[in-house]
């Protein structure tokens, strides 16, 4: 698929022992909105359960900054095996098909394990920023995020 000369990649391959990255969806970039084109996974176990979902943004903006480049959610049963920082293993592996040289990783600032995933992933603790106005996480009701970058 393309999108203004974005090429979506082959996502077959991202998958361990443990649990594969099942593609539900690609989207487009939609700069009026200031959305880069994104990659959207399950999580699944070799036998197809869905334990969570993850997925990844290509590219940069002001957006990207507070949002993230990654986002992840693992199904409370399956939390604790360190499910979350190995699909980000994986999507560090499809960012750098893209050519990034970074990605961006956010987590609200109560969430402990979310901040712990990232450190061992090799984020960098940026800073707590206030989340602008006009973004959607604000329209939810969250007001800072953590931001840190993982040197690919």
């Amino acid at each position: 698929m393309s999108n203004d000369g974005f090429e979506f990649q082959n996502t077959d391959d991202l998958r361990t022992d443990e649990f594969y990255l099942q593609l539900v969806k690609t989207v487009n970039a939609q700069p009026e909105i200031e959305w880069v084109p994104a990659y959207v996974f399950h999580l699944c176990l070799p036998d197809d359960t869905v334990i969570g979902k993850c997925d990844l943004r290509v590219g940069f903006n002001d957006k990207i900054y507070y949002d993230g480049n990654i986002g992840y959610r693992i199904d409370r049963p399956y939390r604790g095996h360190h499910y979350a920082l190995k699909a980000c293993q994986l999507l560090f592996k499809l960012a750098r098909r893209h050519h990034m040289h970074d990605v961006y990783i956010t987590c609200t600032p109560d969430n402990d394990a979310s901040a712990r995933t990232i450190e061992l992933a090799g984020g960098k603790y940026l800073e707590t920023a206030r989340i602008p106005e006009d973004n959607e996480m604000y329209l939810e009701g969250k007001r800072q995020v953590k931001i840190y970058r993982v040197d690919l």
